[in-house]
């Protein structure tokens, strides 16, 4: 009785996840603490196998999902462009409900192309940029600045083709032109290099910014996972970067007294500076550091003990921590009789119905017909995500096929990932349809979310399913890859990029219409499933 009112609450649970999801700004139950919504893995050149450098990022929060290529902008002397406010819950990139400009900055000649998401995350240039909110101290929080930080990323795409000059650029007109958006991290990077900045507003008076920018190591790996990550400050390296007179300004609102190491986690935060991402990701890249999760802080990167590929990061943010002490469904393990009814006998299955994408509410439920039987752990892989991208930047290839985004709608453990190169020029059209208003069949995020929240509402049958073909596209992704890329490549020493960059969206259209014609599949087969089974 215990598993069919399980399974009857699995169900009514998928209907309210179904409704919440096309909720316009509403309130996601699935996340509890709301400001754990993005996670960022760097990894540096000389710590991958191939000598890229990767950032990453995950939206996990109910942002917009529709996404798109913006081209090259020419300006004339002395013209300016605006900075907006609201482009984050938008559901076209033509709709302007709730944006307003809230300032206006000098332009510049000509911009780089960019791949515009809800945080704008690569350009032309092989610049990538991932993003996790930080929060900080809500007095430092100054709503007359000019900037919040997805403009920010905007602009130095848009102008910027190093990872260092972006860092300066969005310092300089976070300073300048005011800073109005709450604790943020960007990690920055390009083919030869990844930087951290942790920017915070100025607090009350002339709104600027408090910020500083750590590099990591190339040989390193690091994670930004809402939480402030940067340590001491080194105000004599090269390796950090930081504000104008930020020394003084921390003193004058009191949080450095001047004489002890000026720790900036401590100054923005005074919170422990890792959870579970942070340790779960450095300790599994390094294990011979044997790393305790009890320690009042982790060292900023790590060297890890082997090489990391990009398909190893891929890997991590289908992370739930599985089989690890952090596993919420390691007590929902249940046995239960099945019969064969060719042969009229029966037999003992243990099944595990229940996955880690659970809502508060199926943990209420639980928690009610046994105690302390599961908690809230937030892993990587989360239902919330609306996408996600690895981004892999490679200074041995050309721009244009040198960067590229694998890109997923939705919930990474549960979808599949697609290429967009740094060369492509147009994204397929239900790309610029966001669905996180409501339900719509022409966006393109409906094609995979549909799908999944139907997988979860029996994890012990549809994961054998779905998974595989995860991997499945996987494998077929970058085993096409080389082909694609050397005649792009060929192409572009040619002269001919025009052509190469025609090859190069018409695979990401390839791509993205196989995955989602899939997802559209599977989705009839994981109902006929449960059709059988109820």
């Amino acid at each position: 009785m215990k598993f069919k009112s399980i399974l009857s609450a699995a169900l009514l649970v998928f209907t309210l996840n179904f409704a919440l999801a096309q909720a316009p700004l509403a309130y996601d139950p699935d996340d509890s603490d709301f400001s754990e919504s993005c996670t960022s893995i760097m990894v540096g050149k000389q710590a991958s196998t191939d000598g890229s450098v990767m950032t990453a990022h995950t939206c996990d929060s109910n942002y917009r999902t529709w996404l798109e290529i913006v081209g090259r902008k020419t300006y004339s002397a002395g013209e300016s462009e605006g900075v907006f406010w609201g482009a984050l819950h938008t559901e076209e990139p033509w709709d302007l409900r709730n944006v307003v400009e809230k300032g206006r900055i000098p332009a510049v000649e000509e911009t780089f192309a960019y791949l515009n998401t809800a945080y704008p995350c690569m350009n032309e240039k092989q610049l990538a940029i991932g993003e996790t909110t930080i929060v900080g101290r809500p007095e430092l929080v100054n709503k007359e600045g000019f900037f919040l930080i997805e403009e920010l990323q905007r602009v130095a795409l848009q102008r910027c083709s190093t990872a260092k000059d972006a860092v300066l650029l969005i310092g300089k007109l976070a300073e300048e032109y005011g800073y109005g958006d709450s604790g943020e991290c960007l990690t920055i990077a390009d083919k030869n290099e990844i930087w951290q900045i942790e920017i915070f507003g100025s607090g009350p008076g002339e709104p600027s910014a408090i910020w500083v920018a750590q590099r990591v190591p190339d040989n390193h790996v690091a994670i930004s996972a809402n939480i402030p990550r940067i340590s001491k400050v080194d105000f004599n390296s090269e390796e950090f970067l930081y504000s104008t007179n930020i020394k003084e300004r921390c003193k004058e609102l009191g949080y450095w007294d001047g004489k002890e190491d000026f720790v900036f986690w401590k100054i923005n935060n005074n919170k422990k500076p890792f959870s579970i991402r942070e340790f779960f990701v450095l300790s599994n890249m390094a294990p011979s550091l044997n790393l305790s999760y009890d320690q009042e802080e982790l060292p900023f990167s790590v060297k890890p003990d082997k090489k990391i590929s990009v398909r190893d990061v891929m890997a991590f943010y289908r992370e739930t921590y599985e089989g690890t002490e952090w596993d919420q469904t390691k007590n929902l393990e249940v046995e239960v009789t099945r019969r064969n009814r060719a042969e009229g006998t029966t037999y003992q299955e243990k099944v595990k119905p229940i996955s880690n994408f659970m809502n508060n509410d199926i943990r209420a439920l639980l928690n009610h017909l046994k105690p302390n039987v599961t908690e809230r752990v937030r892993g990587i892989a989360v239902i919330q995500c609306s996408y996600s991208q690895i981004m892999q930047l490679r200074d041995w290839l050309p721009d244009e096929v040198g960067g590229v985004a694998w890109f997923s709608f939705d919930n990474p453990a549960q979808s599949p990932r697609m290429p967009i190169y740094a060369g492509t020029i147009s994204l397929p059209e239900s790309f610029a349809v966001c669905g996180q208003h409501r339900y719509r069949e022409d966006a393109a995020i409906w094609a995979f979310r549909e799908t999944n929240r139907i997988a979860t509402i029996d994890w012990n049958k549809t994961r054998s399913i779905l998974e595989p073909e995860i991997m499945s596209f996987e494998d077929k992704m970058f085993e096409m890859a080389p082909a694609i890329e050397s005649r792009a490549t060929q192409l572009i020493e040619a002269g001919k990029n025009d052509e190469a960059k025609a090859l190069l969206t018409s695979h990401t259209h390839d791509f993205a219409s196989m995955t989602m014609q899939r997802w559209k599949e599977l989705k009839a087969k994981l109902w006929s499933i449960f059709a059988r089974s109820m």
